[in-house]
């Protein structure tokens, strides 16, 4: 079982610009994040994420965790929407999935999950992007794990954090 979460933040911090990710992100933060997307069992979502997001196509079910039951995903027949917390949706998930969980939201389900030492670890892509919104304190975030790999690929930095504290 691996449950990790992928965040792209720019170099400010910011895990938005312009309501979503899309303007963050680079090419090779986007190859990447659908390599690893693919070999998941399902991807963990919230309801904010699902609206602001292109979550109508995906490769493997997505679970999105949200006390809004207005469905913003109809038209994608792998998707499923419960009204659960995360822990609770992940749970599920995993019984019904599988074990090998990407977990693509915000930084709220992700401050839930790592509360209640869900998560095995993270993605982080880091792009040169500045001036977004919604800023995460990237040390904070990373303090939060025993150990910490970082590369960098045509201007993105990529880390990978394993063990959470």
């Amino acid at each position: 079982m691996s449950v990790f979460a992928s965040l792209v933040v720019g170099g400010d911090g910011s895990t938005s610009k312009g309501g979503n990710s899309r303007e963050i992100s680079s090419g090779i933060d986007r190859t990447t994040f659908l390599e690893r997307r693919r070999r998941a069992d399902f991807l963990l979502i919230g309801g904010e994420t699902a609206r602001c997001e292109p979550y109508h196509r995906t490769p493997v079910p997505v679970v999105i965790s949200s006390r809004s039951m207005i469905n913003s995903l109809a038209d994608n027949r792998l998707a499923h929407w419960w009204n659960l917390s995360p822990t609770a949706a992940l749970a599920k998930g995993i019984e019904k999935f599988g074990g090998n969980v990407l977990v693509e939201s915000g930084p709220m389900i992700l401050d839930q999950l790592l509360l209640s030492k869900a998560l095995d670890g993270i993605y982080l892509s880091i792009t040169k992007v500045v001036d977004g919104e919604n800023p995460i304190n990237i040390a904070e975030l990373l303090a939060k794990f025993g150990e910490v790999t970082r590369s960098e690929i045509e201007g993105t930095t990529f880390i990978e954090a394993r063990k959470p504290i």
